[in-house]
């Protein structure tokens, strides 16, 4: 299949990853029930500043609490994305629950990647130094990378430092941004930029190719509140609220 998008992913490669990431938005929207939705309360003060201040309707509202609410599953989806398409470049392989994310065919270079600079604590750091030290210990040749996508700098440099009052340090254990590793893995200075560039006219063509009612999904959290609102006769807010805080004085008369 011809590369129409990028030159070292093929587009066959790239659809499949993005048809990938697809479902899981998929997924994670249809996963959302009203018990889901309501796990950790819902602030329906702050709800209700948002609708007045920011000029929101309420259900339009809601829709984009639940959505924030899936946000992290996304993300992980996201990274999840950034491995299969560097997984899909000549000499390279994504791991499949060994340990590691990426690699080089020949045992060159090991990756550990991270969508954001800062999903980590102190403890997971220190995990993740000593899992890629120890890589670099078993193979010799290799180079092993903390990845991280979205850094707040564009670097190739030495992993090295105090994690949990321990110093540590190792010559073949590297941090690396995400326009640094896709350049390292791709062999083009801006692999990153072009992927970023590709992705709306790819995404496009996609969609294209599936049904309308595949594309879209629908929560249940949605249509499930409005089932009681349907009973109850009150507003979208006044049903959560009452919902998430009927037992709180006052609030059974709403």
């Amino acid at each position: 299949m011809a590369n129409t998008y990028l030159n070292y992913i093929s587009d066959e490669h790239f659809l499949k990853c993005i048809a990938n990431l697809h479902s899981s938005y998929l997924r994670a929207k249809n996963n959302v029930s009203k018990k889901d939705f309501y796990k950790n309360k819902v602030d329906t003060i702050k709800l209700t500043f948002d609708t007045k201040f920011n000029e929101i309707d309420e259900e339009a509202l809601i829709e984009s609490e639940i959505l924030r609410q899936i946000d992290k599953s996304i993300n992980n989806s996201i990274g999840t994305f950034h491995e299969q398409i560097l997984g899909g470049i000549n000499g390279f392989e994504v791991g499949k629950l060994s340990g590691f994310d990426i690699k080089a065919s020949d045992d060159t270079l090991f990756a550990d990647i991270k969508n954001k600079h800062n999903t980590m604590n102190s403890s997971a750091a220190e995990a993740l130094f000593q899992k890629l030290a120890k890589y670099a210990d078993t193979y010799k040749k290799s180079t092993c990378y903390w990845v991280q996508i979205l850094a707040t700098d564009s670097f190739d440099s030495k992993w090295a430092g105090i994690i949990n009052g321990k110093e540590y340090s190792h010559s073949r254990v590297n941090k690396i941004s995400g326009d640094r590793f896709y350049a390292l893995l791709s062999g083009e200075d801006d692999a990153l930029a072009k992927l970023y560039l590709a992705l709306p006219k790819a995404t496009d063509a996609y969609l294209a190719t599936i049904p309308k009612a595949e594309e879209q999904a629908k929560n249940s959290a949605l249509s499930e509140i409005n089932k009681e609102i349907e009973k109850s006769h009150r507003s979208i807010l006044d049903q959560i609220t009452f919902d998430n805080f009927g037992y709180y004085n006052g609030f059974d008369k709403l």
